[in-house]
């Protein structure tokens, strides 16, 4: 396996901050110092951001805090910022979508209901919310108000530069609308489409870069290939710190960190007969599986997960994960978004389920989404 240098504290369990210092704070607490009336600053942002009146936010995709200093040696920019930078944690799942939506509506995933990267619906078909088009209607799966809605109601201009292919997808809808949407086919078009808008006056810029996260799946946290998605970001960074107009910042955050799993930590519930048995249905991901037994198979399954997977996971029920308060308050139209049986992976463990989900989920060498400090710990880093 790739070395990822995590310190044995990267392993330590980490709850989601609702309401002190996460990223369902992010955006409120931005849009207070813009301006938006009944926006807080939790975060306290005003003392970094005095006197600015335009704020660009960028999300490096999978660039937690831990692999700030993996990071280092290939992106001068990050190492530059880094001093002196704060931690948020992401929500939970730590995964894209629900990081996407949560920054987008300033809530925790409870409220606005995207609560996991695949989740069953009421149909028993499974939503994957990376390939979401407008089935279920985004506005009323996700019924949450957006922050960039209210900043656009209040008279502060928003702009969301990401991919084009993203535009109008139900992720996108359910996290970005009333922005005005750029697109962005890659790093160059992400920086120009950032810096014309900020140039354009006072507003609230957001943009969205992918290739870390695909990197550190695909290859790994510090494979070649991973290195070289870090120095595009320094490329990047470089262009965005020294374009930025005068009376404007640029904030620099991320969705969740990677973790490097080895073959030893890859458990299968296809390898497990009796166990696929007991089941109907399989949604969540690798480091967070969501379960539903059979009928009267419940307390069976929940005792033999347990049983197989020891201390290489929390296997907890559905009301038992939800009064763990990892997602924030719940409603009851939500409820059924979550797994009967919830499995959170610790240390270096997935939990795959082959046939019930594409085979490259299996292939990857990182993967995140569970509560360790490394998935759920991510840098809010500040340049003036």
């Amino acid at each position: 396996m790739i070395p990822d240098h995590l310190p044995a504290s990267a392993f330590a369990t980490v709850p989601p901050a609702y309401g002190s210092g996460s990223l369902a704070d992010l955006m409120p607490s931005v849009g207070s110092v813009l301006g938006v009336p009944g926006m807080a600053d939790t975060l306290g942002l005003a003392a970094a951001l005095d006197g600015v009146e335009r704020v660009a936010v960028l999300l490096v995709d999978g660039l937690g805090a831990y692999q700030l200093p993996t990071a280092a040696p290939y992106s001068p920019v990050l190492a530059d910022l880094t001093p002196g930078s704060r931690t948020l944690t992401a929500g939970f799942p730590s995964t894209t979508p629900v990081s996407l939506v949560t920054v987008g509506t300033g809530t925790p995933p409870g409220a606005h209901g995207v609560l996991g990267f695949t989740v069953r619906q009421p149909d028993g078909s499974i939503l994957n919310h990376i390939q979401w088009g407008d089935t279920p209607d985004p506005r009323a799966w996700q019924p949450v108000p957006t922050i960039f809605e209210r900043a656009v109601a209040a008279g502060l201009p928003v702009t969301v530069v990401s991919r084009p292919e993203y535009a109008g997808s139900g992720l996108s809808v359910s996290a970005n609308r009333g922005a005005t949407y750029v697109g962005s086919s890659n790093a160059d078009e992400l920086a120009d489409g950032m810096l014309r808008a900020l140039s354009a006056g006072r507003g609230l810029v957001y943009g969205y870069h992918p290739e870390v996260d695909k990197a550190g799946h695909e290859h790994g946290v510090d494979s070649p290939q991973w290195r070289m998605a870090i120095t595009g970001v320094d490329t990047l960074l470089d262009r965005l710190v020294h374009g930025l107009p005068p009376r404007s910042a640029l904030l620099v955050v991320a969705d969740h960190g990677q973790l490097n799993v080895p073959l030893g930590g890859r458990f299968d519930l296809a390898d497990q007969p009796e166990l696929s048995a007991g089941l109907v249905a399989v949604a969540g991901e690798p480091r967070v599986r969501y379960l539903y037994p059979a009928a009267g198979a419940h307390d069976d399954v929940l005792a033999t997960l347990r049983g197989l997977l020891g201390s290489g996971a929390h296997v907890l029920t559905r009301d038992e994960a939800i009064a763990e308060g990892w997602y924030g308050p719940v409603p009851a139209g939500h409820r059924g978004r979550i797994g009967e049986i919830v499995v959170v992976c610790r240390e270096r463990t997935v939990v795959l389920a082959s046939g019930q989900e594409p085979p490259t989920a299996g292939r990857l060498i990182a993967y995140h989404g569970a509560l360790t400090a490394a998935e759920m710990t991510i840098p809010l880093l500040i340049a003036r």
